[in-house]
């Protein structure tokens, strides 16, 4: 057997040529993902400074709080204007007329 016949059976070989790729990316599927997964837990490690985390704990906001806020707000005087398309004007829209824009327009 020549050079040239052993690697021609190996190339119509199909467990190398289709197997032994697969099983590559999946071995190396699973140390990359190891890798990214990893980070995960080292960013729960990392510390923030005490002066921020004070500063966090003190503006505590909660659903309550939020509620207490908006309930007695009174929502009858609401206008609701609708926000520009991308191909139009944001400046022309704002706090205009519809009836004077639709003249404009046309």
């Amino acid at each position: 057997m020549s050079v040239h016949s052993v690697m021609r059976s190996l190339r119509k070989n199909k467990t190398l040529r289709y197997g032994v790729p697969m099983l590559l990316l999946i071995v190396g599927g699973s140390f990359g993902l190891r890798e990214f997964s990893q980070i995960r837990y080292d960013a729960v490690k990392i510390k923030i400074d005490p002066e921020l985390e004070k500063k966090l704990k003190m503006n505590k906001v909660s659903l309550e709080s939020e509620y207490e806020k908006m309930k007695d707000s009174t929502f009858d005087d609401w206008k609701n204007i609708r926000g520009p398309r991308p191909w139009e004007d944001p400046d022309l829209l704002q706090g205009r007329n519809p009836e004077i824009l639709k003249t404009k327009t046309t």
